[in-house]
């Protein structure tokens, strides 16, 4: 117990010291952006994880959720008059709500038939947002403004890398410290066995839709954060392609690993800056790595790792 509890503080102190000292080697202010862009897919990987690598469910349409806390930055400053902390809070209550209210029906589901169901819902979420042009902008997006407190503004790629940097601090916590609870607990019983969780007493609808509920929050705030710091939002960011990027980093990174959640996005988000410079090809060789690292990592990049680093002390 203490050991693990030693672990996880110690890999929360190994982040923020490279949270910390990362801008001492930036040669520029694109590379704030880029590792903004990872912190905020992280976070929003981490909460994905707790669904998919603790609960052991699968969603498909994650970035519906991710959507909604999006536009919500971006309508409650523009057409309700909120100020944009409290738009962010509104969209990541609202989609708690959603998750509740759908959750509970299509968590009922398992295997393929909950991926198809968890489908339908982005896509859904994604239409609503291509159709409702008054309120969203329709496909050209809207803008978003920028957020505010106390009369202070974010801005520039900077303020929003510690931003991002604290925020995904906070959820790698949350995370880290849900395992050690009973809710924890009872998500690892669920991933390993339904059935055997229902016959130990565990109530597995209960703690199914509270996972989903946690990776919908999750999703949300990552959502209003790149919102905010982009300026701008649009229908991709609840698109298909996107929920499949964040499934990506989960799987990629390692299922049940919050530390993976973080090298999955990071993989997924800095493999293309990368692969820039071979043009046409960038995309069929990001594909050709990916399937490979899956080939070789089953089990994904950190726990394989971990695997290989005890073996070898072995």
């Amino acid at each position: 117990m203490l050991a693990r509890l030693s672990q996880r503080y110690g890999v929360l102190i190994a982040l923020a010291a490279i949270i910390a000292l990362l801008p001492l080697v930036f040669p520029s202010t694109y590379y704030y952006r880029v590792a903004s862009l990872v912190w905020v897919s992280a976070f929003a990987a981490i909460g994905l994880n707790i669904l998919m690598g603790k609960a052991g469910q699968v969603s498909l349409g994650h970035a519906g959720f991710f959507g909604i806390g999006a536009y919500a930055a971006a309508i409650g400053p523009a057409h309700l008059g909120l100020p944009s902390l409290a738009a962010l809070v509104v969209g990541a209550g609202f989609s708690a709500l959603l998750a509740y209210l759908v959750g509970r029906p299509i968590l009922r589901l398992r295997g393929h038939y909950l991926a198809i169901a968890t489908l339908g819902f982005g896509a859904l979420v994604a239409l609503v947002i291509t159709t409702e042009s008054h309120w969203t902008g329709g496909p050209d997006g809207m803008p978003v403004a920028k957020l505010s407190l106390f009369g202070w503004r974010a801005g520039g790629s900077g303020t929003w890398y510690w931003i991002a940097g604290g925020l995904l601090l906070g959820g790698a916590w949350i995370a880290f410290n849900l395992d050690e609870t009973p809710t924890g607990r009872a998500f690892r019983a669920l991933h390993d066995s339904e059935i055997a969780a229902r016959v130990t007493g565990i109530d597995v609808n209960r703690f199914k839709l509270q996972a989903f509920v946690i990776a919908a929050v999750y999703a949300s705030l990552a959502g209003s954060a790149l919102a905010m710091m982009n300026g701008f939002v649009n229908p991709d960011q609840a698109g298909f392609l996107h929920s499949i990027e964040l499934v990506t980093m989960v799987v990629l990174g390692g299922l049940g690993s919050v530390v993976g959640s973080i090298v999955g996005a990071a993989v997924l988000i800095m493999l293309p800056q990368f692969l820039t410079v071979f043009q046409e090809y960038e995309n069929l060789l990001l594909g050709f790595i990916i399937i490979v690292s899956m080939i070789f990592m089953r089990e994904g990049i950190v726990p394989t790792a971990r695997r290989l680093i005890s073996r070898g002390r072995a």
